[in-house]
């Protein structure tokens, strides 16, 4: 399939001679029927972007196709396609049931966290939030930031690979600060939820 789609770019770059971020022209789509039925991993449009862009500008170029394919297949699931998602997804989200129930109780910091943690294909990711107690506008803000780290991470991981030699100190210290940033955000966010559950309790 990686093949196929490595085939399918460069007859596409060829024929409308795309550079830039007008490639996004093609990846969003791409990402977007990646995000559908997930035949190839998103890896493999983030690796297009940075070999085409560079680190920082394919990372940037993902993280825009990543978000915009998590929006579209979000709404997709819940506003659209419902009843064939539930037909087509919903017995394969049953060995997920943990993390469907880790989604309803934590919401935006469970979508951050499965996007961060390749623990299942981004496509469930979307399914499941869309027929959880998730809002549009949490979903919205958690869709950005996990595709931000998501991607940030492959980003570290694969740089090396497509530009051998590259100093990635930058970009690995600034990831480790997102994730504390982020670390001491959720713990403050429990903190306070539980402190007002306590406030309730007669």
């Amino acid at each position: 399939m990686n093949e196929w789609i490595k085939q399918l770019t460069d007859w596409f770059l060829e024929t409308t001679h795309l550079g830039g971020y007008s490639i996004l022209l093609l990846t969003i789509p791409l990402a977007v029927v990646q995000g559908i039925f997930g035949f190839f991993p998103f890896a493999t449009i983030v690796m297009l972007h940075i070999s085409l862009l560079g680190i920082m500008n394919g990372l940037l170029a993902s993280w825009i196709a990543g978000t915009a394919a998590g929006m579209i297949v979000y709404l997709m699931c819940g506003y659209f396609f419902a009843d064939w998602f539930n037909r087509k997804w919903m017995g394969k989200l049953q060995k997920y049931g943990k993390w469907q129930k880790g989604l309803d109780r934590y919401g935006v910091w469970a979508v951050i966290f499965l996007r961060t943690v390749p623990i299942m294909p981004n496509n469930l990711i979307s399914f499941m939030s869309a027929i959880s107690n998730l809002k549009l506008s949490s979903y919205t803000w958690s869709n950005l930031i996990g595709n931000l780290s998501s991607i940030w991470l492959f980003g570290i991981l694969s740089a090396s690979i497509v530009f051998p030699g590259v100093n990635l100190r930058e970009l690995i210290l600034s990831y480790a600060v997102f994730l504390l940033v982020l670390g001491i955000a959720f713990v403050v966010r429990s903190r306070n939820i539980s402190n007002k559950k306590r406030g309730m309790t007669p």
